[in-house]
């Protein structure tokens, strides 16, 4: 990992922008599929969640995909539904237990560097049978999307816009899916070929990612951020840098306008003000913080 966050920071400037771009459900329409099939059936799987799996799957989908936590790192998810859950009057009146994640949020406070293969070293170090359970259920999820998610393009404007933006910008994949399911779906559609680097969950936070790959190389006028989920804009904004969000549930839209209007304002200058704004206060709107429950 110490050898990974080295290759970020020595990813020297080769143009004078930089862009970062999110993966899921930003340049693919993944999100749905993976939280609904592979991250949110392991869930209730692995924490034995049976008994209140409609319950359990509302829960899932309001944290990862329809609030804005959506995005969130995958072991996060695991605390922020788990903890929803005990808000939920099902799990009493059925007498199940909620799952008890208290180890889990240990490690998490602790480490810096939040993948399945940090938390593999950890259960070598430390074999509580709650990490051995996180464990289980990240595996479960990994193989599920090997074997499942497949078939699913890039949304159709965008290999056109890494091939414009390419050539005037460094570009990066910025992510916290495991770097091996991000470099095999890249490859897959060939629009790996406009990106300078691929930084997946073992690459520490989108923040760390987007500082180590960017900062203090480039102008930060001349460094976007470009994404779906809150997470994305919080690392934009904690290294002071540009952000377009692409809108869950109009991303289409969203990246037509990138197209027609966002990437040349960002290239001359005219980015921020207004246009930056507007399409925050937009973005804002799209996803609640609260529990509809």
């Amino acid at each position: 990992m110490i050898q990974q966050a080295e290759e970020s920071k020595s990813l020297e400037p080769k143009k004078e922008y930089f862009i970062g771009f999110d993966s899921d459900g930003s340049v693919f329409d993944s999100m749905e599929i993976k939280h609904q099939e592979c991250f949110c059936p392991a869930f209730i799987n692995i924490y034995n969640l049976q008994g209140v799996a409609k319950i359990a799957r509302e829960v899932w989908n309001f944290v990862n995909l329809y609030s804005k936590s959506r995005g969130i790192n995958r072991f996060q998810a695991v605390l922020r539904a788990t903890d929803l859950l005990k808000s939920r009057k099902e799990l009493n009146e059925r007498h199940l237990l909620c799952p008890d994640t208290n180890e889990l949020r240990a490690w998490i406070e602790r480490e810096t560097k939040l993948s399945e293969a940090s938390l593999s070293l950890e259960v070598r170090r430390n074999s509580h049978p709650h990490l051995r359970q996180a464990l289980s259920w990240s595996r479960e999820v990994s193989i599920a999307i090997r074997k499942i998610v497949r078939n699913i393009p890039p949304y159709p404007i965008v290999p056109e816009i890494l091939n414009r933006a390419s050539g005037k910008a460094d570009l990066m994949v910025v992510s916290q899916t495991p770097g091996a399911d991000l470099k095999r779906e890249w490859v897959e559609y060939d629009i790996v070929k406009y990106v300078r680097l691929i930084a997946g969950q073992e690459r520490g936070t989108k923040s760390e990612q987007l500082r180590f790959a960017s900062v203090g190389k480039y102008d930060k006028n001349k460094i976007l951020m470009i994404g779906d989920a809150p997470g994305d804009l919080a690392a934009a904004q904690a290294n002071g840098v540009l952000f377009y969000p692409i809108i869950p549930g109009a991303e289409e839209k969203s990246w037509k306008r990138f197209s027609d209007e966002g990437l040349e304002r960002f290239f001359t200058g005219k980015f921020s003000g207004n246009f930056s704004d507007n399409l925050l206060a937009d973005f804002d709107a799209a996803l609640p913080e609260n529990t509809p429950w």
